[in-house]
């Protein structure tokens, strides 16, 4: 279900916008890094707590 929020999500944002996805979905380190290597934006950051994955996505064209 992240992924699916974060595509979404991304659509709505202008070019060059950044943002911030929160995830309690392990799955989510290997998807959504995965997700946006086969498209135009940008994984600034990536972390991990122990309950947590946080993502900064810039947009791209």
């Amino acid at each position: 279900m992240p992924l699916l929020k974060t595509k979404l999500a991304l659509k709505n944002l202008a070019e060059g916008e950044v943002l911030k996805v929160s995830a309690t979905d392990r799955g989510s380190m290997l998807d959504i890094p995965k997700f946006l290597s086969l498209t135009d934006h940008q994984l600034l950051s990536c972390d991990e707590t122990d309950s947590e994955c946080h993502f900064w996505i810039k947009k791209g064209v």
